[in-house]
């Protein structure tokens, strides 16, 4: 796969923590007894974000009792100073935000190296052939690291292989996240010869290939299912409709009815996707999943350039798929997306972040702002139906669309009983507020970004309290990152790969 480029491959497709460090693999066991859920935690943050028939209800002078992992009580009278509480005085205080797409361990691989246009093949091949696993939890670790300092306390993670996929469940496990794991089928070292043929033969001949890999990730589904106090619950992912062929197609969709926990896919993500999908079964992407049943459970579908939006949107708006829109797509600066093309058709839209910025916040700020540049360059000149995007439309894909598409009334919003994944914005501080407590605090979103977020928990577990890490040392997951990206950097330059 080394002659793929990126380009080639769109073408075809467009301060301390609380936990010791010198350990690095997480075994489960050990999860329950390390992990720090609060009883009792009060919360009084300067707004509250609630939502009331999908309407943002922003609150002042709430206070939020969370218990042993659980949103108990939201009233306006104080609780009781015997409470333990974390400071958010100045802060936004929304639901967790969900990641309708990533590849966690594929992060950091290629920052700083895919900017230009240039393959990010062949650093993941290298984090597949190169790492062992505890490399492997080492890059997962810093990765995941920078979503919870984001407020990312979800992931529908579509790891590249299922030796990343394990290491997501120990490193998420440990750290306490929540996800929704699956590897990509088929996995990214099996995709050059279909992505390199001309016919169909070589997509015929890795059939056989892939219905292994999907035995192989329904026993993964099997085995975590409920892992990690329930926060681990494992889905079907694979890589596309134009890798599959009826028999595989067949066995996704069974595996992921006995899963019960859907399909995570990437969909009409590149221009030929469709094209070749006429050409072989008379059917767009989108019609396929459906004649296979992939919509009988809950279904986010990414990046989604180049759908048919006559034949596709009719669809997806019927069954309450989920568009995860990933502006960080091909590195920051990449090209602009159809979310207001979405929006316009009504589809609801996740924010996702693919890989290379694990910075949830910026990247929910991009989605607005190039969101928003696609739509007054196209308002004029489109025959599509487009809409506006806004931050309040982002935080509610972000929050409430995905935890509803997956039927987890308990997440997504903050209220009675929901489960306390939870994150706090400071809007009043420097660069993103004016020193006091904005009275529009969703558009100060809009120049807030990771380093704006004071606290983040799940499930009740602080994660981190005052922008500082607590369920992992900040300063030796830097430094295991590090190692494990300097062995790729040494092997790249080795071979001309790197710049002068």
């Amino acid at each position: 796969m080394n002659q793929f480029s990126r380009r080639g491959f769109l073408k075809f497709g467009a301060a301390g923590g609380l936990l010791a460090a010198s350990s690095l693999r997480y075994p489960l066991s050990l999860e329950a007894a390390e992990l720090k859920q609060s009883a009792e935690l009060a919360l009084n943050p300067g707004w509250l974000l609630r939502w009331e028939n999908e309407r943002p209800l922003l609150q002042q002078g709430m206070y939020v009792l969370v218990r042993n992992g659980r949103i108990e009580a939201i009233q306006s009278r104080p609780l009781p100073a015997s409470i333990p509480r974390l400071e958010m005085r100045n802060c936004l205080l929304v639901p967790g935000f969900i990641s309708g797409h990533t590849h966690v361990c594929a992060g950091t691989p290629t920052r700083g190296l895919i900017e230009t246009g240039r393959s990010d093949l062949r650093p993941l091949e290298l984090v597949e052939t190169l790492l062992d696993d505890d490399e492997l939890d080492a890059l997962t670790e810093y990765n995941l690291a920078e979503l919870l300092l984001s407020g990312c306390t979800t992931q529908l993670e579509m790891s590249c292989t299922l030796r990343q996929a394990e290491a997501y469940v120990r490193v998420a496990s440990k750290m306490g996240a929540r996800g929704y794991p699956g590897a990509m089928l088929p996995n990214l070292m099996r995709l050059g010869p279909i992505i390199a043929a001309q016919g169909d033969q070589a997509l015929k001949d890795a059939e056989p290939g892939t219905l292994v890999e999907i035995e192989q990730n329904l026993a993964f589904g099997r085995k975590y299912a409920g892992a990690a106090d329930g926060r681990i619950r494992p889905m079907m992912s694979p890589m596309g409709s134009d890798f599959q062929t009826p028999a595989t197609m067949r066995a996704i969709s069974a595996a992921a009815r006995e899963l019960g926990t859907g399909i995570h896919t990437h969909l009409a993500w590149h221009p030929q996707e469709n094209p070749t999908m006429l050409r072989r079964w008379g059917r767009t992407s989108v019609q396929w999943c459906e004649d296979f049943g992939f919509f009988d459970g809950p279904f986010f579908g990414a990046h989604m350039g180049y759908p048919d939006w006559a034949i596709d949107a009719p669809i997806l708006r019927k069954h309450g798929a989920i568009y995860s829109h990933c502006p960080g797509m091909s590195g920051l600066g990449g090209s602009s997306q159809p979310y207001p093309e979405a929006l316009g058709h009504g589809i609801r839209t996740n924010v996702g972040i693919d890989t290379h910025s694990n910075n949830y916040l910026e990247v929910l700020k991009l989605a607005v702002i190039g969101g928003r540049a696609r739509y007054r360059m196209l308002k004029k000149s489109s025959e599509l139906a487009i809409a506006e995007p806004t931050m309040e439309e982002a935080v509610r894909g972000a929050t409430l669309y995905p935890a509803d598409a997956l039927g987890r009334k308990d997440l997504g919003r903050i209220e009675d009983g929901a489960m306390a994944d939870l994150v706090a914005v400071d809007v009043s501080g420097f660069h993103v507020g004016a020193g006091a407590l904005p009275p529009e605090p969703l558009n100060n979103l809009l120049y807030a970004s990771g380093p704006s977020v004071r606290h983040v928990m799940t499930q009740g577990t602080v994660q981190v309290r005052d922008g500082v890490l607590q369920v992992v040392n900040a300063t030796a997951v830097m430094e295991r990152g590090g190692k494990a990206m300097r062995k790729i950097w040494t092997a790249l330059k080795s071979e001309g790969w790197l710049t002068s």
